[in-house]
């Protein structure tokens, strides 16, 4: 149904020798949207770099094995990491780079790098921190040995000393504006110059994409809602539940107890399948001095878990602060589990305690050496519960809005009786942009070309070229020879189109919008002279698609 067209681009290679090796000082790639908030004071608009020294395939693509530093361009100072331990354990270790010798790509530790450059590194002061007496401090001048002090690429003195980031923030901003779509780049820097790789849409994973938040789903399919701080994600056929009761756990009166539920949420890690259920507990998840602001657990106790949720229950006037995650928070990012706070007392708010508390627990069938918490811990099989369905979860940082819902595996949502189709709930963008294209067919159907005087009508855009979102229009092109008359009931026919459709697709996938359709109405003269819209009539690259008219009608005389 369409065409996909490839260019390819051979750019030189940003950096400078040092030692045997070739490359940047640093280099990464920023988004204009920060789909991983840490901190509830951060905004999606503030955007996310993830930056390494070297070349930025390690920042590009994830590894298993090392970590970028992550920093919101619009809240530098608010950074995923603040004690000195976790800055240095999430602190890159490793730099990619061009071996001149060997002419070949390498990865190389980035202790043996410092070896042989020393501060001939690029910007070395810029990049690194020395770690002294469990301090960081910054480099100062001739004493930096980075032979036999510890280095870590922290940069700091990047972010404190110089306008990069303040600058890539407007940078962001501007593409965006420009492109009228949230963007990502990639950059690297020799230590003197910027440079810009790359600008494109804002790429997700699969499981990155908004998902849609279908309405009108049965009151007893919901488990929860959310509506604050959520990010995009969509977690399908999820089994199994393993939810902390926030009450039964700030009832807990010894130190003891606490430690066992955090253990026990560490053998169900190892037996349940993994990314096939989700954490659902008070507060901290990982809380290491007041472990009574929630459970005890390190990453390798939740590393298997599809979604972690902290629960905010108001107790009387005071709503416990979440941690969003920052107890682990980049081995979140780079493992892709999902993190979704969850604030049940507020207004609007879905929270199924009924379920969660109601259903057979059984923990004691699983690990039931972990027994005695049994009355705090709660795992639920989904499947056994239910007869067979799952947990999915929907999350769209667009609405602000999640949704976990039971729904058989694989299958739809099912709906409340009512004039629109099923609300799909798939992860891929295929059905947003064929249910647009089959609309705008129908239209075409349904148009009548006399009454009108519609010569020929055509769809383009997202939903012709199979890339259209939940919220995405539909570009429609009219070829009008009429009437003033017949113009203005064209118009008016439209609109009506347009009005349906919006809440057509509210309905579906919870994107609420004024009109969905994008008419673009164009004459014999626009079309003779190739002004404007008429351009794509017939182009040689992303040309406009017929669209057959008044078939249903023909069919019905």
């Amino acid at each position: 149904d369409f065409k996909e067209e490839m260019g390819v681009l051979i750019q030189e290679v940003v950096g400078s020798r040092c030692g045997r090796f070739f490359l940047p000082a640093f280099s990464g790639v920023a988004f204009s949207h920060n789909e991983f908030r840490w901190s509830p004071r951060i905004r999606r608009e503030d955007g996310l770099i993830r930056m390494v020294p070297g070349l930025g395939t390690r920042a590009v693509d994830r590894v298993s094995d090392d970590f970028p530093v992550l920093i919101a361009p619009g809240q530098p100072h608010l950074r995923a990491n603040v004690s000195v331990d976790e800055i240095v354990r999430y602190s890159p270790r490793k730099v990619d780079a061009i071996d001149l010798e060997r002419g070949t790509f390498v990865t190389v530790e980035l202790r043996e790098l410092l070896a042989e450059c020393g501060t001939y590194y690029p910007a070395f002061s810029k990049v690194f921190s020395v770690l002294h007496d469990d301090r960081l401090q910054k480099p100062v001048g001739l004493l930096a040995d980075p032979e036999h002090q510890e280095m870590v690429a922290t940069f700091d003195g990047l972010v404190a000393e110089t306008p990069f980031v303040a600058q890539l923030h407007t940078m962001l901003q501007k593409l965006q504006e420009s492109l009228g779509t949230p963007v990502d780049v990639e950059f690297a820097s020799d230590g003197k110059e910027f440079y810009l790789l790359q600008c494109r849409p804002q790429s997700r994973a699969d499981d990155g994409i908004a998902a849609s938040i279908p309405k009108d789903v049965p009151k007893d399919a919901v488990v929860f809602t959310a509506n604050r701080f959520v990010s995009n994600g969509y977690v399908p056929d999820v089994t199994h539940i393993v939810y902390v009761d926030p009450r039964r756990y700030n009832e807990l009166e010894d130190v003891p107890a606490m430690v066992a539920v955090g253990r026990a949420v560490g053998r169900l890690n190892k037996l349940l399948p993994k990314r096939q259920f989700v954490l659902m507990g008070p507060g901290r998840w990982g809380s290491r001095g007041d472990i009574k602001l929630g459970v005890s657990v390190t990453y390798s106790d939740i590393n298997n878990t599809a979604v972690l949720i902290e629960i905010a229950r108001r107790q009387g006037n005071y709503v416990p602060e979440l941690s969003f995650g920052t107890h682990f928070f980049q081995d979140l990012v780079e493992s892709s589990i999902r993190y979704l706070p969850l604030y049940p007392d507020d207004e609007g708010v879905v929270f199924n305690e009924r379920f969660l508390l109601g259903a057979a627990n059984v923990l004691e069938e699983i690990a039931p050496e972990f027994s005695s918490v049994r009355d705090v811990l709660r795992v639920i099989d989904v499947p056994a519960t239910t007869g067979g369905m799952v947990l999915r979860v929907l999350m769209n940082a667009e609405l602000d809005e999640a949704l976990g819902v039971l729904a058989q595996p694989g299958a739809r949502v099912e709906r409340r009786a009512g004039p629109e189709p099923e609300v799909n709930v798939q992860r891929s963008g295929e059905d947003h942009w064929r249910w647009r294209l089959q609309m705008a067919e129908r239209i075409a159907q349904e148009l009548d070309p006399q009454r009108f005087g519609v010569v020929a009508a055509y769809v383009f855009g997202s939903a012709k070229n199979a890339t259209a979102g939940p919220g995405s229009d539909i570009d429609l092109l009219v070829h009008f020879r009429g009437a003033d008359a017949q113009r203005e009931a064209l118009e008016n026919w439209l609109d009506g189109w347009s009005l349906s459709l919006a809440e057509m697709n509210y309905r579906r996938c919870g994107y609420r919008t004024d009109r969905l359709l994008d008419v673009h109405i164009i004459t014999d003269e626009d079309v003779a002279r190739r002004d404007s819209f008429a351009s794509k009539i017939g182009a040689i690259t992303d040309a406009a698609r017929p669209l057959p008219l008044g078939v249903s009608r023909r069919r019905t005389s």
